[in-house]
């Protein structure tokens, strides 16, 4: 059985911590991540939040793997081969370190795309923000005890928003910014 969703008020450390993970990233994977970037709900200065520290590694291709794979796996990290999404490769921290979850996706695909934008819109977007947190609390509340029903419980906000950050982006001409790493 997972642990209980628990979702905390922002903690400014998470920028922090961060910071120290994407720099150990960048030096063990050098060019190999064409970004590092802090994604989810702890990027978003404010936003409560479940309190893992969630980053996305763009690289060339998912292909193959043993290229970020090696660093990562040297660094700790915890590949995770049964992810059930093809679109990323997907490690967890190392035992005994602060709850990391690390996507490395392929540079410029929707599923690479779509967080940058998503936290980008709510870093815009104070008042989405607020009312993201409201409905990750009241899911929590609901499936305090079900990781999967809570994610799919937030799905409707997260297609609404998405679709008003996409023509947010186009009215602003958005780009994803430089790498956080």
């Amino acid at each position: 059985m997972s642990s209980p969703v628990e979702i905390v008020d922002y903690q400014p450390v998470w920028g922090a911590a961060f910071d120290d993970l994407g720099a150990t990233l960048r030096q063990a994977l050098g060019d190999v991540a064409l970004r590092i970037d802090h994604i989810g709900s702890t990027a978003v200065p404010g936003l409560a939040a479940k309190p893992v520290i969630d980053i996305q590694i763009s690289v060339r291709s998912l292909e193959p793997v043993d290229e970020f794979r090696g660093p990562l796996e040297g660094l700790g990290y915890v590949y995770r081969a049964d992810n059930p999404e093809r679109t990323k490769r997907y490690f967890r921290e190392p035992p005994g370190h602060r709850r990391t979850h690390v996507h490395v996706r392929q540079h410029g695909s929707f599923s690479q795309q779509f967080p940058l934008l998503f936290r980008d819109y709510l870093r815009s977007h104070p008042n989405v923000a607020a009312e993201y947190a409201t409905v990750k609390r009241r899911c929590a509340r609901q499936f305090h005890h079900d990781r999967q029903a809570y994610v799919e419980a937030k799905d409707p906000f997260i297609w609404t928003t998405i679709r008003h950050a996409d023509a947010w982006a186009q009215q602003v001409g958005w780009t994803p910014g430089p790498s956080d790493a």
